[in-house]
């Protein structure tokens, strides 16, 4: 089955088993300058273990907390991305996911700036999930009504089914309050800039300007 994969999925889960691996034979002060932190406000900003740095929009998607997440995060990796990649090709599918998962960070650490800006302690954020449900959020557009079947619910639900509840779910979760260890704002900004995206490759290309009129032939003729 891995062999069948596409390229570029095949690739990420490789690069995801790989860090996850490194995670547990390295101490986690040397990775965590890869997690996804929020702005040091009023801190040292050259402190790359404890504040944002520009590479954590993309590194911090591909650790993960333990077994359970990884696994859960690459099971979905393969049932949307492997079909999204056939569909689309290998390039589309690498800007895609590297958009969701982009924007997934960019929201998570909006949000935990603005938490530490009101007293909140610093956390971190790790995790391929944004990535993850743009991919959920692509496959629903472009697939509306295949049925999808998920282990914890007994019945298939269609893509686009599945997609309203999980959005509803993490949003309703992200401002509920409760504490409950995931980056809510990450899966929904990961499904913003999903959406976006194939909005932006749908639209129509530009009318293009209609060629100049063709000079009609004269027909007096010049005698020198």
């Amino acid at each position: 089955m891995f062999s069948r994969l596409p390229p570029v999925t095949k690739a990420l889960l490789i690069a995801n088993a790989l860090i996850f691996l490194l995670q547990q034979v390295l101490p986690d002060a040397y990775l965590a300058p890869l997690r996804l932190w929020p702005f040091a406000l009023g801190g040292d900003l050259f402190a790359p273990s404890s504040s944002f740095m520009p590479w954590q929009l993309l590194t911090h998607a591909f650790m993960h907390a333990d077994l359970l997440h990884i696994a859960m995060n690459m099971i979905c990796l393969m049932m949307f991305g492997a079909e999204l990649e056939s569909y689309w090709g290998s390039r589309r599918y690498l800007i895609f996911y590297a958009v969701c998962a982009l924007g997934a960070g960019l929201c998570q650490v909006a949000v935990a700036t603005l938490m530490v800006s009101q007293g909140a302690g610093a956390y971190s954020t790790l995790g391929a999930s944004g990535g993850v449900f743009g991919l959920l959020i692509g496959y629903a557009m472009l697939f509306p009504d295949r049925r999808i079947g998920l282990l914890f619910l007994p019945v298939l639900l269609k893509a686009r089914t599945l997609v309203i509840i999980f959005a509803v779910a993490q949003l309703a979760l992200a401002f509920s309050g409760l504490d409950t260890g995931v980056a809510h704002f990450a899966h929904l900004g990961g499904m913003l800039f999903g959406w976006l995206l194939i909005r932006h490759w749908r639209r129509p290309p530009p009318p293009m300007a209609p060629p100049p009129p063709k000079k009609r032939p004269s027909h007096l003729r010049v005698v020198k």
